[in-house]
């Protein structure tokens, strides 16, 4: 049986996981994708300001992007917050989220096929009945 890990942090924390200070930037990121996305719709249906409203929301999206992509690289770097564990949990959860999206396009690919394959099954069922 291994002993309980006892890591005091420069933060007094007697665990080896990092936990990350409030930030602003998840928040500003969703609004700035939510403005690009509706300013892209606003542009393609012609309406008036909507390429404007695509802009302003991809320079948020972007801006929020660098700045928190900024704050990471300081906590890692020179707080130096990202030990092993945090590295660890950091490339394990990557490998499950790109394992997620293999099995998410693998289904939407399948289901396309799918419905490619037996299309003319279910178009003759829908006729005769």
């Amino acid at each position: 049986m291994k002993a309980p890990i006892n890591i005091t942090t420069s933060r007094n924390q007697l665990h080896p996981f990092h936990i990350v200070d409030p930030s602003p930037w998840p928040f500003v990121t969703s609004l700035g994708a939510f403005f690009t996305l509706f300013g892209f719709a606003l542009y393609i249906h012609f309406f008036q300001n909507g390429f404007n409203v695509f802009i302003m929301g991809l320079i948020s999206l972007i801006t929020a992007a660098f700045f928190w992509w900024r704050d990471v690289i300081r906590e890692a770097v020179k707080e130096g917050h990202h030990n092993s564990y945090v590295r660890k949990g950091i490339k394990l959860g990557m490998i499950l989220f790109i394992t997620s999206e293999i099995m998410l396009f693998f289904s939407f690919f399948l289901s396309i096929f799918s419905c490619k394959f037996k299309s003319n099954n279910w178009i003759r069922m829908c006729m005769t009945s």
